[in-house]
């Protein structure tokens, strides 16, 4: 799947310049005029973020300080006016992978975020698990298989598919639409009914451990190890 990359300037004029300029690199863009619309619109799709610092309401500070407070390490690379030492300090305090500061070149953009999302891509696989396992579950994340008290448990794809992202994060709650992005990025007109549905179906095949699998009302579906 081509990285997502997600803008956030309050600059309409610098959105639609950099949205043509990455689409022709061959990436997928979405773009948000605020802070607040950005956190409305970020999903685990999502590959980088541009974000510029200074908008009205909540500043691209606040929202990288806020994204890596939850625990949320997508790249982010900040777009700003501001160049000095401090301002640039600043940024890498509350999580910046790198600054470009305005006005700035084209190239130099589309070869900065090459290169934080090959370092990203890197990082990921040398970190990826081949296997998930908490007491008597294995969840093998190679051969696509789940092992409960040393029995074969059979799922579907998108079974499996649900209770992998799930259990790779977490405790991290994922609302439905977060799921549907990921698990059926490829398929129109999913409904949120439908994640419910699965996760249903889910929880029963697995046994015991569907009780860790819980939900909070209005927000969406986390595998909580801390829930009895």
């Amino acid at each position: 799947m081509k990285p997502k990359i997600l803008i956030v300037d309050d600059e309409p004029d610098i959105c639609e310049i950099l949205t043509f300029n990455l689409v022709n690199e061959g990436l997928i863009v979405d773009y948000a005029y605020s802070a607040e619309e950005a956190l409305q619109k970020l999903s685990p799709e999502h590959s980088l973020i541009l974000l510029d610092i200074m908008m009205d309401g909540m500043s691209g500070y606040k929202m990288a300080e806020k994204l890596r407070s939850e625990g949320n390490e997508i790249p982010i690379i900040f777009l700003t006016a501001k160049r000095s030492e401090n301002d640039m300090l600043t940024g890498f305090s509350v999580g910046a992978d790198d600054y470009i500061s305005k006005p700035f070149s084209i190239k130099e953009v589309i070869a900065r975020v090459k290169a934080i999302l090959k370092r990203a891509k890197l990082k990921k696989q040398n970190e990826s698990p081949t296997s998930i396992d908490f007491e008597g579950l294995s969840i093998n994340l190679e051969s696509k298989e789940v092992i409960i008290d040393e029995e074969m448990i059979p799922l579907t794809k998108t079974e499996f598919e649900i209770l992998a992202l799930l259990t790779s994060n977490p405790s991290r709650l994922f609302s439905r639409e977060d799921i549907i992005g990921v698990v059926w990025s490829e398929t129109p007109y999913i409904t949120e009914r439908t994640v419910d549905v699965h996760i249903t179906r889910l929880r029963k095949k697995m046994k015991d451990y569907g009780q860790f699998i819980t939900s909070r009302s209005g927000y969406g579906y986390r595998f909580n190890v801390n829930e009895e």
